[in-house]
């Protein structure tokens, strides 16, 4: 495979998936170039069947690979997404950031500015808005088959220990479920329903061993006008099918793990596709991206929707700490 030359930085669990996608598992126009990360043994378990080589540190990366680099995906931590980004802009290389963008807004609105005054591509990886039947299902609102929306539901649920895990440590992520499994979630509306108004989050009484939110409900309201629920969880499993529901005055769509559907009321249910696919949806949006880097085609999910994403966590977070709803065009 030929094409953007590209470094993953970070060996973690996020980036095993990133090494299985250019190893092979899913096609993409990019070529496997180095790992970087502070813990060898996690770098090389990463980057041995690459065949690629391996580096401490960023600059390390920077300094040390031979033969270009054009972009790097960051597979670390929300609190070192900013300094990571400038490191590389500054060197003329695009940045494909894992979601969170940052721990709040005023830090990534900073990483734009960053970007923009470096002349390089930003970009926050989000793989819900690349599942084939997200895509689907957004097509059936466009074209109108599921009449007028009305109602939204997604859920994010799940039983993980988090008490060890850097997720719960606020000062490294910059919350806990909300902005974890959350940031997913109000992307995902924004790609569907467009920009968001305001939101309202309820938070379940967290486990002795956690200090940041472990079980939310968020209710969302586009500016559209349409209102959406979001179930967010990482100590209780719902067992659901579906994590996306979507109903209009017409019919309703379904998005599940193993199979999407969707139907017009009063008839049967139509398979749309075998639900969420976690290579093809990662995939998809690292394509995406380095096409956008190639200069193919334009960056779908841009800095801006990264910034709009962790505005409407902000948010909820704020309606955590004081209640009631709070629109986002409050906080600015």
């Amino acid at each position: 495979m030929t094409g953007v030359r590209l470094a993953v930085v970070g060996a973690g669990g996020i980036a095993r998936t990133y090494g299985e996608i250019l190893g092979g598992a899913y096609a993409v126009p990019a070529v496997a170039v180095g790992v970087a990360d502070v813990v060898d043994a996690a770098a090389h378990a990463l980057a041995d069947p690459l065949g690629v080589p391996t580096f401490a540190s960023a600059e390390a990366l920077l300094s040390g690979l031979s033969g270009g680099l054009d972009a790097v995906v960051l597979c670390t931590p929300p609190n070192t997404h900013r300094a990571l980004a400038a490191l590389f802009a500054g060197a003329g290389v695009h940045v494909l950031c894992e979601k969170p963008l940052a721990v709040d807004r005023s830090v990534a609105r900073a990483m734009v500015d960053d970007a923009a005054r470096a002349g390089t591509t930003l970009g926050m990886a989000t793989k819900f808005r690349f599942c084939a039947d997200v895509r689907t299902v957004a097509g059936l609102i466009g074209g109108g088959e599921l009449g007028a929306l009305r109602l939204v539901e997604n859920a994010f649920t799940s039983r993980v220990d988090m008490s060890t895990r850097w997720n719960a440590d606020a000062s490294v992520s910059g919350g806990g479920v909300l902005v974890d499994n959350g940031t997913h979630s109000v992307d995902l509306l924004r790609y569907l329903l467009g920009p968001l108004a305001e939101v309202l989050a309820v938070e379940v009484a967290r486990p002795a061993n956690l200090s940041v939110d472990d079980v939310a409900r968020v209710h969302v309201r586009a500016e559209s006008g349409v209102d959406a629920s979001v179930d967010l969880a990482w100590s209780i499993d719902k067992g659901l099918a579906d994590f996306l529901r979507v109903y209009g005055t017409e019919g309703e769509a379904r998005v599940g793990w193993r199979e999407s559907a969707w139907r017009p009321y009063g008839q049967d249910w139509r398979v749309i596709g075998p639900g969420y696919a976690k290579h093809a949806a990662m995939g998809g949006a690292l394509a995406q991206f380095c096409r956008a880097v190639a200069g193919d085609e334009a960056l779908e999910v841009t800095a801006a929707e990264g910034v709009a994403a962790a505005l409407a966590i902000d948010a909820a977070y704020e309606s955590l700490r004081r209640g009631g709803w709070v629109k986002l065009a409050e906080l600015g």
